[in-house]
């Protein structure tokens, strides 16, 4: 694909936060298709997501918790949330990127929103939970100044041997060189 086309691409990709009937089903088919496939997870990774989304939808608080969606052309290919773990603290939830468009700035995009999103909600600070075998989500979380804080023993997940780690962010632990701003050729 030419930097122009790559470009033009980019542009018809829209987030949003306004969750309408179906989207949490896309999010779920997206992460059971995408992990199966690239980690071999078993359905047992389907039903935790389906879980967490679950809890979100029954206990949203629209001021302190969001989800969005990056689209293309009206197909999922990128979702983030924030959900409230407690007055002060936030956890950062569901980031992924369709395979199809990686490299083009949506993760950090949709990174960006959330921790803006999660700053202007006065959290002060937010975790997030993954696993090792995710290095590249772990040095997007390390440039926006995570810090890893747990690191658990190798342990059998969704039909894998896992090792899952934990990463937060105080917002005045934030490196001066870091601006949480956001991409150009994203639209809102």
């Amino acid at each position: 694909m030419s930097l122009a086309a790559n470009h033009k691409e980019n542009l018809l990709i829209s987030l949003r936060y306004d969750l309408q009937p179906g989207d949490l089903g896309r999010i779920l088919q997206l992460h059971g298709t995408i992990y199966a496939q690239e980690y071999g997870f078993d359905y047992t990774f389907e039903g935790y997501v389906a879980q967490t989304l679950v809890h979100f939808c029954k206990y949203l608080d629209f001021s302190k918790e969001r989800l969005w969606l990056a689209e293309l052309e009206g197909k999922l290919v990128g979702c983030i949330g924030v959900i409230k773990a407690s007055e002060a603290r936030a956890q950062l939830r569901w980031l992924l990127v369709d395979p199809v468009v990686r490299g083009r700035g949506i993760g950090h995009r949709l990174l960006n929103e959330a921790l803006e999103f999660a700053k202007h909600c006065g959290y002060t600070s937010i975790f997030l939970k993954t696993i090792s075998e995710l290095p590249v989500a772990g040095k997007l979380y390390h440039s926006a100044g995570f810090v890893k804080t747990v690191e658990h023993h190798k342990q059998m997940l969704w039909g894998q041997e896992l090792i899952e780690e934990e990463y937060e962010l105080h917002w005045n632990s934030l490196h001066p060189s870091i601006e949480l701003t956001s991409p150009p050729f994203l639209k809102k």
